[in-house]
């Protein structure tokens, strides 16, 4: 991500942003240590109807300026690690109607499997560290989550 000019990424990142809403398009973002950037061209581009920001990482500032833009905020494996308690806390303002669950695969495997390569097996304890900071149950993230994949990767699934 900090390998290539930043005006480069600015600009390759306005155009996927066209074409997501020129061909009506889930735009996925991952976004690193650049929070004020992106609400910057997203707010200049306009933001897609279908947004996901994959493998969130943000703070609850973050996820409030995400969700403000209907966002979809998705967590991975990160949100169960210790020093995680921003994104934790973030995941607690996340509205149920905007959240996805992820696992990064290969990368980024949850507690308790740190240090071995992630798999999508390793989804359910994403659910459930995200039950838990919720206090709601496993089956309530699993059924929402769900639903809200559905719509936010439409016309990917037949």
């Amino acid at each position: 991500y900090d390998h290539s000019d930043r005006a480069v990424q600015r600009e390759i990142f306005a155009a996927q942003i066209a074409l997501a809403h020129e061909h009506k398009l889930a735009l996925v973002i991952h976004t690193r240590d650049a929070w004020d950037e992106t609400f910057e061209i997203l707010d200049s581009c306009g933001v897609p109807e279908r947004t996901i920001f994959h493998c969130f990482t943000g703070s609850p500032i973050e996820a409030k300026k995400c969700l403000d833009r209907g966002a979809f905020l998705s967590f991975s494996g990160i949100v169960t690690f210790k020093k995680a308690e921003e994104i934790r806390d973030a995941a607690k303002i996340c509205s149920a109607d905007k959240m996805l669950v992820e696992t990064d695969s290969p990368f980024l495997a949850p507690v308790p499997h740190r240090g071995v390569s992630n798999q999508p097996a390793y989804l359910v304890d994403v659910g459930a560290c995200l039950a838990q900071v919720r206090n709601v149950s496993i089956n309530e993230i699993a059924n929402q989550t769900t639903s809200n994949a559905l719509i936010a990767f439409a016309g990917l699934c037949a």
